[in-house]
């Protein structure tokens, strides 16, 4: 990965666990934005994944794709 990409990553990252909720690609490119960055959608959907991927985010949609910090029985 290059230093952009972790770069652009842990803005990301950063963003989804101060916000939390759900998360799409417009939303993921709307705050790498605001955090100074000029992303790519295929970038930033690879990085929704990464962060699937990490335990972070689940998969809630498949079309179109979406995510929610947790899953929605978490407080069960």
């Amino acid at each position: 990965m290059s230093d952009h990409t972790l770069s652009r990553r842990a803005a990301l990252e950063a963003s989804v666990r101060k916000y939390r909720g759900f998360w799409d690609t417009q939303r993921a490119l709307s705050a790498l934005r605001d955090a100074g960055h000029d992303p790519q959608p295929k970038h930033t959907r690879q990085i929704l994944r990464d962060l699937a991927n990490g335990g972070l985010l689940v998969k809630v949609a498949d079309r179109p794709v979406r995510y929610r910090t947790e899953p929605m029985d978490a407080g069960l």
